[in-house]
């Protein structure tokens, strides 16, 4: 929806941050986000054009070539990134309620994804205080070798819709971090919570023009970031089919590129396993955040000695779903993000049941109870999927999950790895061989063991194999996409 610029007294108005500066899009048009789970608007946002692009771009350009930023001491980038944690902190509520009226997640969830986005920046606020190099003193008598790492430059990042503020941090954070600049395009649906992150960085202490963030279609403004000269490197998380298309941009001037792309993970249950526990996992593992995840587990094979307890549990769980208003707390899961997602699930069902798979429960749009208005999808569970079926090999993005059997450990694995994408997996068994060996055979950046999205340990790599991505986040992997390295060789006299 475009419009005049004009605030609305139902919806919030923002502005885009471009070098310390609240800016309104040059052509004065915005568009509108209207709430998933009743259509209601949320926000109104500037509809930025190239032109604005150019003078975010501009204005990193000139923060990070000043050395305000780049070449700050230590202490200013760690100062800055607690601050920014603290202020997530304090102000958890209001945003955690503008990201589920955004989003449409549960405000529970909401609550949790800005906890997990401030201990981001907390991290890698230490990690800046303990950055090094190496040094080669002993090859030869007459010379010192020195590897030092430095900031890559200015950073355009594009990032998805299902978790904005989370993702955008495992990116934010290792860039200022690193003493990066940042031009930040957000998903045109979720653009406020990313508007507020920005505003709060720079009120930590970020001098103008170190993060700034535009709004609009990634299909313009995106592709303008993507390929623009004075961008020196894209980090972007989105589908599969996207992320060729900025790999493709950003290849006008060999930009360095991380994606993180689609995935069609499996979820694998053996005969040992702690069912009851395998059945929360698989559960948590398809419909948190209404399935909108890119590591969801959403190819269940089980091992057909076990398979029909198992699914019936599964099942008889599924069952206490809570569709509804993502501000009401009983609520627990919300709608998908918007028409054409839904559009696209839809598809996807149908096409399930036309290849012959079975839905034992759920399969079409939920209504009644005031959920008309919204865009809620049943939680829906395929039994009788073929791992060729359209809907075991293409990432769905919402509430459904394909089960699937298996006859030994061989077999698992080669359902496991029968996909373009390598993203996540999980196994669930109690024997330490073949967890071992499924984990090490599985060709995916993250293997979880008895565990599904985390096991407790929120900073290891993230990233996949395959057509799922390059580069990884989190831990010091994320911080080193962040980084040029030089060599300096000194011949002594």
């Amino acid at each position: 929806m475009t419009t005049e610029t004009k605030p609305t007294s139902e919806a919030t108005t923002y502005q885009m941050l471009i070098d310390g500066k609240r800016l309104p899009a040059k052509s004065g048009l915005t568009f509108e986000r209207l709430n998933p789970a009743n259509g209601e608007p949320v926000g109104t946002y500037p509809l930025a054009d190239t032109v604005d692009v150019d003078l975010a771009v501009a204005a990193a350009r000139r923060a990070f070539d000043s050395g305000t930023w780049s070449n700050a001491p230590a202490k200013q980038r760690h100062d800055v990134l607690r601050k920014v944690a603290d202020s997530l902190r304090a102000q958890i509520g209001p945003l955690a309620t503008m990201l589920a009226q955004e989003v449409g997640k549960p405000l529970n969830m909401a609550i949790g994804e800005i906890a997990m986005a401030a201990d981001v920046y907390e991290y890698f606020a230490g990690v800046a205080l303990d950055m090094r190099g190496e040094s080669i003193t002993q090859f030869v008598p007459d010379a010192v070798g020195l590897t030092v790492h430095e900031p890559v430059g200015v950073v355009g990042m594009i990032t998805p819709w299902n978790f904005p503020v989370l993702l955008v941090s495992w990116k934010l954070a290792p860039a200022l971090a690193a003493g990066c600049t940042v031009v930040a395009k957000p998903a045109q649906l979720t653009s406020g919570t990313t508007i507020e992150l920005g505003r709060i960085i720079q009120e930590a202490g970020a001098p103008n023009g170190v993060v700034n963030v535009v709004t609009g279609p990634g299909s313009k403004i995106g592709q303008h970031l993507a390929e623009h000269p004075m961008i020196d490197k894209i980090a972007f998380t989105g589908s599969t089919e996207v992320g060729k298309a900025v790999m493709r941009a950003a290849a006008s001037n060999v930009k360095k590129i991380s994606l993180e792309l689609g995935g069609k993970s499996p979820n694998i249950i053996f005969p040992d396993a702690n069912i009851d526990a395998a059945v929360v996992g698989a559960f948590f593992g398809i419909y948190l955040n209404a399935g909108q995840v890119c590591q969801a587990g959403s190819r269940l094979p089980i091992h057909e000695s076990i398979k029909d307890e198992f699914v019936e549990k599964l099942v008889n769980f599924t069952k206490t779903v809570k569709l509804g208003d993502p501000l009401d707390p009983t609520t627990t899961m919300g709608p998908v993000v918007d028409q054409n997602q839904f559009n696209t699930v839809e598809h996807y069902i149908e096409a399930g049941k036309q290849e012959g798979a079975r839905a034992l429960i759920g399969g079409s749009r939920a209504t009644g109870d005031g959920l008309a208005k919204g865009l809620f999808i049943q939680p829906t569970i395929f039994d009788g999927v073929r791992n060729d079926m359209t809907i075991a090999q293409e990432e769905i993005f919402g509430p459904v999950l394909s089960v699937m059997t298996f006859k030994d450990v061989d077999e698992a694995l080669q359902l496991a790895n029968d996909t373009m994408y390598g993203l996540a997996a999980a196994v669930w068994t109690r024997d330490i061989n073949t967890a071992l060996k499924m984990a090490k055979g599985i060709r995916a950046g993250t293997v979880w063991v008895n565990a599904y999205h985390t096991a407790g340990l929120p900073f290891m790599p993230y990233g996949g194999y395959k057509q799922s991505g390059i580069g990884r986040e989190l831990g010091r992997q994320g911080l080193e996409g962040y980084l040029e390295t030089k060599a300096i060789q000194i011949k002594l006299s």
